[in-house]
């Protein structure tokens, strides 16, 4: 996320999804990392809803900014770098 406070760093994630890619997005939460899946942890990880309207327009340019699909992130055993609080807040839905 952008530097600044808070609710303007929000609006700026937002818009530039927007502007880079034509998609609206809705953020809704960010943390950190804990080791595991060969990684030291403390990585910034950002969680965003997709319009169901851009959801295809934006499934491979989003390829290209390493974004991934939440359910493909625990379905490949990646959420074990999360902590448990944030794996209670966002169940695997499918």
């Amino acid at each position: 996320m952008p530097e600044g406070n808070q609710e303007d760093a929000i609006k700026e994630f937002e818009e530039f999804f927007m502007e880079k890619l034509g998609v609206t997005i809705k953020f809704a939460d960010q943390c950190k990392t804990l080791p595991g899946m060969g990684g030291e942890g403390g990585r910034n990880d950002v969680f965003f809803y997709i319009a169901d309207e851009d959801a295809m327009k934006f499934a491979i340019p989003r390829l290209q900014l390493g974004i991934r699909w939440w359910e493909d992130v625990l379905g490949n055993g990646h959420g074990k770098i999360y902590p448990q609080e944030i794996l209670n807040k966002y169940p695997k839905t499918w």
